[in-house]
């Protein structure tokens, strides 16, 4: 399902967002979050990095839990993600992170031009939610899927997410290569988001590029189909 502007009457076109290097930056307040969650926890060892975590984003919940925890059993590794977690969606509701600059009214730009606009990411409940809430409208955002909703990836998270909403022609617009090859398993087309986290070769991969995210519609105006 490629996107494009010209779109034939009674078909459905989506834009299936990432949130974290694609529509804000909030690793210092997570990093932060997760510190103060688990200072007094006995059996985690030191402080998360900022990098540390840089680095776990994008990935699900379990493997950030393997990540970090690696030296704890599944089960309390799990355990104690959960109580990061939880924390963070708290304290992210005071301390967001920071939004990249034209997210809202590029936003605001693509519904007026006839997209329907959705998130699907990696993150537990909630915090797209949180998002939404720095975002300051939570109108523009029809449905969105969180890895913890279904405990699926990503790729079939995409594809459930276009699948309910009936999407016709549907892109995913991403900052890493595993949001590149989660469009791909899911049948639907990809914009990287250069300036975010994660590499990818978008001349080797043939796939478009933006440098910010207020280019993203003239990116999809001049695709012409070829996503």
């Amino acid at each position: 399902m490629a996107g494009t502007q010209n779109i034939p009457a009674g078909q459905k076109k989506g834009i299936i967002l990432d949130v974290d290097g694609t529509l804000w930056d909030a690793v210092d307040a997570i990093t932060d979050s997760w510190n103060e969650a688990l200072s007094d926890v006995p059996d985690v060892k030191g402080t998360i990095t900022g990098d540390e975590m840089r680095r776990c984003l994008g990935k699900t919940m379990y493997e950030i839990a393997d990540m970090l925890f690696g030296y704890l059993d599944t089960e309390r590794r799990r355990e104690v993600l959960g109580m990061a977690m939880k924390f963070e969606v708290e304290y992210l509701g005071s301390h967001p992170g920071v939004i990249y600059p034209g997210v809202k009214n590029t936003l605001t730009k693509l519904r007026r031009d006839g997209w329907h606009l959705y998130i699907v990411s990696n993150c537990q409940k909630g915090y797209i939610e949180v998002f939404l809430l720095a975002l300051g409208d939570d109108t523009l955002i029809e449905d969105h899927i969180c890895f913890e909703d279904t405990l699926k990836d990503k790729g079939n998270n995409i594809r459930l997410c276009a699948e309910r909403n009936e999407l016709t022609q549907a892109v995913y617009v991403g900052d890493t290569a595993q949001d590149l090859s989660s469009a791909r398993a899911a049948g639907v087309g990809f914009i990287y988001a250069g300036y975010g986290f994660g590499e990818v070769d978008a001349q080797k991969e043939s796939v478009r590029e933006i440098h910010e995210f207020a280019s993203l519609p003239e990116c999809l105006e001049n695709c012409c189909g070829d996503l």
